[in-house]
């Protein structure tokens, strides 16, 4: 049954609405030689897992939060000439650029 005033959302749209807008869940970057660079990735700020964001709130310092952000990969991400300050500052710039983004997303009804 229809709602009178077409207030009904499908959540898997609206996701997708905020994936598009955000340019997916994950975000990758390179680490190494232009050549031969080595691909990482963490979650996107705003679907970043619950867990994982009560474990970043709670860091202290970048290492705790590039270990957490980049869990299994983390020793490979150093081993490829990763910086943990530089990660974090990725992180923190594109969760700086997701709240403009995301303020202007309009969830799409379904």
């Amino acid at each position: 049954m229809s709602k009178p005033n077409g207030k009904r959302y499908r959540l898997e749209t609206v996701r997708r609405s905020y994936v598009d807008a955000v340019g997916g869940e994950r975000v990758e970057f390179e680490v190494g030689p232009e050549d031969d660079p080595q691909v990482f990735s963490f979650p996107h700020p705003i679907f970043t897992p619950d867990d994982m964001q009560k474990e970043l709130n709670g860091a202290q310092g970048d290492e705790a939060g590039a270990r957490i952000l980049l869990g299994e990969r983390y020793t490979e991400f150093l081993d490829a000439g990763g910086d943990v300050n530089s990660v974090m500052l990725l992180y923190v710039g594109i969760r700086n650029e997701a709240t403009d983004k995301v303020n202007k997303v309009r969830p799409t009804k379904g």
